[in-house]
């Protein structure tokens, strides 16, 4: 008699292996060299300003340039990565922004570094929504949380890395040093993908492909082999073909819109600061070798934040958290407005800014990784943070502009509109009583 083997339920049952964290961590890797290279224009922006003589505006091309080249590949690839694989898709994301980034060292003028910025966006947004859902994947429901929270560490962790780099770095070897280094340890890490990273079991089994890989694997993470007359399934229905409408089926549509939202005005406030804080900083008459600490700052709050969150995230109401934080990132933007030159205060508030304005993102991708079949979750997760891209191609695009329009104090303060309206967007967002985890999905999304 035919029998099944549920490989959700199996990853559930069993402990976390060795196996199981190697991926992880190299997930968290990726995500690391992606955040160091997606701030290296912040750190180098004052730097490219004065040695290319441009002001804040004519900054805003250089600025952006990467940010529509992550719109772009966040949706682009994360399709990709449902229909030839998470694997693949992953190994060429990180060869490109690697090669990109590493060019941008050498380029001699403006219009280069635009091209090539934009280059490196491509890969380091599609190498986001990848990671997270091969992560997730491979881990049990009951600390899915903590895992895709623990993958997305590495964004901030790499930019407050090239934040102590760039502060000890730049006056040694100039604006060039990041982007070489920020080009070469990718390339090395690569190295190590190629020979370690795994493809998902639950979407070889989706797509019907690869049993026998699956089992080994499954017998390397559980110590147990898998019986040759059981047959492997997941908890879902079959879907032979990824697609942006099928975000919008089976009851999905209006939380699908209002997440969209949600990321769009975010990530609008979230690039306003992150791309223009040591700018914003240094115009505002901090010294020019202080103002990547700021960047330092913001991220390593987030990071804080993310530890306690990802253990409560399962157990609370999710847009309750979101509206927390949104409440508490504009009464941050509206202090920062009025904090003048008091920069123990600003640096204060620039740190309750990493829960308030960028700590939203690890609510939403909890919510977002779980709450969609594996077929699609690449695509969903891909296509909201492309849609929050957006935001963020408007929040970078536009910061010359506010900061010459308005000074410092009016940039920090504009900070709150889009917060505001992020708030309307997940007011929109459908919850159940139970905002918990079940068998990899997520009760509160129907």
């Amino acid at each position: 008699m035919s029998t099944t083997c549920s490989l959700p339920d199996t990853l559930d049952q069993a402990p976390l292996s060795r196996y199981q964290i190697l991926v992880f961590s190299l997930c968290f890797l990726v995500a690391m060299f992606d955040g160091f290279d997606t701030q290296a224009i912040a750190y180098t922006g004052p730097a490219l300003m004065g040695a290319f003589n441009l002001a804040p505006g004519e900054l805003a091309p250089v600025m952006t340039a990467g940010v529509i080249g992550m719109a772009v590949g966040a949706m682009s690839l994360g399709l990709l990565g449902d229909r030839l694989g998470r694997r693949p898709t992953i190994l060429g994301a990180v060869l490109l922004f690697a090669c990109a980034t590493l060019a941008t060292a050498f380029a001699q003028n403006v219009t280069q570094i635009v091209s090539l910025r934009f280059l490196a966006g491509l890969g380091m947004g599609g190498a986001t929504p990848l990671i997270l859902a091969l992560a997730a994947e491979y881990g049990p429901a009951r600390h899915r949380g903590a895992i895709t929270t623990g993958v997305l560490l590495g964004l901030p962790g790499g930019a407050i890395l090239g934040g102590l780099l760039a502060a000890k770095l730049l006056p040694l070897l100039g604006w060039q040093g990041i982007y070489l280094i920020g080009g070469i340890a990718p390339l090395v890490l690569l190295l190590v993908l190629l020979v370690l990273l795994p493809e998902s079991m639950q979407l070889q089994v989706a797509k019907g492909v690869h049993d026998e890989r699956v089992r080994q694997t499954l017998q390397r993470i559980t110590g147990q082999g898998v019986p040759e007359h059981a047959r492997l399934t997941i908890h879902e229905q079959s879907v032979s073909k990824a697609s942006v409408g099928a975000l919008f089926k089976d009851g999905l549509a209006r939380n699908t819109i209002a997440v969209w939202l949600t990321y769009l005005f975010n990530w609008i406030a979230w690039f306003m600061l992150l791309s223009w804080l040591p700018t914003v900083l240094k115009s505002a008459g901090l010294a020019a070798d202080l103002a990547p600490y700021g960047t330092v700052t913001v991220n390593a709050v987030f990071i804080a934040c993310a530890i306690p969150l990802s253990i409560l995230l399962p157990r609370l109401n999710t847009r309750s958290i979101l509206l927390v934080m949104l409440a508490t990132g504009i009464a941050v933007a509206i202090g920062l407005g009025l904090a003048g030159q008091q920069w123990p205060l600003v640096f204060v508030l620039i740190g309750l800014a990493g829960f308030g304005i960028g700590g939203q993102q690890l609510a939403l991708n909890y919510l977002i990784v779980t709450a969609y079949p594996t077929a699609l979750r690449a695509t969903a997760t891909g296509w909201a943070i492309g849609v929050g891209r957006v935001g963020a191609i408007i929040g970078s695009a536009i910061g010359g502009w506010v900061l010459e329009s308005v000074g410092p104090a009016g940039y920090f303060a504009g900070l709150a509109l889009p917060l505001v309206l992020a708030v309307a967007a997940v007011m929109m967002i459908r919850v159940s009583r139970d905002d918990r985890q079940t068998d990899g999905e997520v009760a509160s999304v129907h």
